[in-house]
Formats: structure tokens, sequence, C-alpha cells
């Protein structure tokens, strides 16, 4: 089967010497694997710099039925992201959300509204000016709307916990389930107004920052048991003051 396909690489490992597999985030297929012939020539590394993650794709793919990994032909870039790989703020927010993604979104179907949403989160962090300190927080709270863990924030009452397990706020723990006491769950409905377009309003100090990062990864790990232990956080927390 040949298809026409937009999408967006999330990461790219090593498969032998003369291959990679890149892993794409795709309009009508969902995510998909494909071999990404490795090289040394000019050629070969243009090619190669098309596979940055995050890039933004055009393509015909070739699938075959029971193969895991297709192949890519007439490779074209559909947006520049200049910004994103020079400035190492917005890179490390790139690395943070490709591995991200690549624990989170593991569907071979088409969802429009969530492939949308992060193609739209790539052009705005691409284009953003000033302060990116708060692109990350913002991107995991609006992202949890998408894949179904999107807190209840109408449940929120001040000194409420937030029962961790279903995503709800309730007047004390539940036994047996992991809750944030009030001082951490009022956090949550702060978030619920925060947008990429008044994010910089939000004045956080780099332990804050932290604090709040691990609260929305660890809640992500409850729902996700695919998560695990990420790396890419650990540089975000050093370089946001």
């Amino acid at each position: 089967m040949q298809e026409k396909l937009n999408g967006i690489v999330i990461n790219v490992i090593k498969y032998n010497e003369k291959h990679n597999i890149a892993h794409i985030y795709t309009d009508k297929l969902g995510m998909l694997a494909f071999l990404v012939r490795q090289g040394t020539t000019h050629a070969a590394r243009m090619r190669n710099a098309m596979f940055m993650p995050l890039s933004l794709l055009e393509f015909e793919a070739r699938l075959q039925p029971n193969r895991d990994l297709g192949t890519l032909h007439d490779v074209r870039r559909t947006a520049t992201l200049m910004s994103i790989y020079s400035d190492p703020m917005k890179n490390a927010i790139a690395m943070f959300l490709s591995e991200l993604l690549s624990h989170t979104i593991q569907e071979q179907e088409q969802n429009m509204v969530l492939y949308s949403f992060i193609k739209s989160c790539i052009i705005r962090l691409e284009q953003m000016s000033g302060s990116v300190a708060n692109f990350h927080i913002c991107f995991l709270y609006r992202l949890g709307q998408f894949i179904g863990i999107q807190p209840d924030i109408d449940s929120y009452r001040e000194g409420y916990w937030f029962n961790m397990s279903e995503g709800v706020f309730t007047q004390s723990p539940h036994p047996g389930m992991k809750s944030l006491p009030p001082a951490q769950a009022q956090v949550l409905p702060l978030l619920s107004r925060m947008t990429f377009d008044n994010m910089h309003h939000f004045k956080f100090s780099r332990d804050q920052r932290n604090e709040i990062l691990e609260i929305i990864l660890g809640y992500y790990r409850l729902h996700h048991s695919t998560l695990g232990t990420l790396r890419s956080p650990d540089v975000l927390k050093q370089l946001f003051v």
C-alpha cells in the first residue's frame, strides 16, 4: 500500500550500520515506523537533517501488510524549524516533547485533533519570542485533554485533595489511592488557566516550576505505564530560572 502522508518526527533510533528507524506520528495513520537509510554523502546528510525530532514532513509511505517497518519516498519539509534547533532553550523543550510523545502515543490510527494540536504547538514554539520557560508545563497540561487524562477542574474546592488515580478533587484522600495534598493540588486550577498566549504572565521560581513538572509527570505515569523515567526533564530543570 502506498499512501501520501504528513507527519511529525517523534524520534530516530539506530537500527543497523546502514539504517535508522524513524518513528513518525502521521495525520492519517497515527504512529508509524520507517527505515531511513544512513550515509556520509552530502545527500545523506541533507536527508538525515530532515529527521530531527519534531520535524514536520510530507512524504510518500510504502507500507506492507504484516511488516512493522515502512519505507519513505519523496520526503519534503513542510516547515523550517530554525529557532527550535538553534536556540538551546527551545531545543531542550523539543527533546523533552520528543521523549514524552514517544512514550505516550502508540496508536496506529487517525487522530486529527491530537495531530493538529501537536503540530500547532511545534509551530508556536518555533515562532515564539521572549521567554519559553513555561512552554513545557503548558504543553503537558494541555496534552492531557487530548489523551483523556485532563484533571476534572470543576470538582476543585479550596482545601481539597487531588485524587491522582481518578483525576478528581476530593475533600479528603482516598485510602489506597495516590493523592496530592491541598498545598500542591491548588496549582492544577492555576494551570488550567495557562495558555501559550498568557504563559509568560505566570511567574514561577525554578523550584516551583520543577515541582510542578514532577507533579504532572507523576500524574502521567499513573495513567501511562509506558512513560517510565525520562532523561530530558533533568536538562529542563537546570535551564530555566
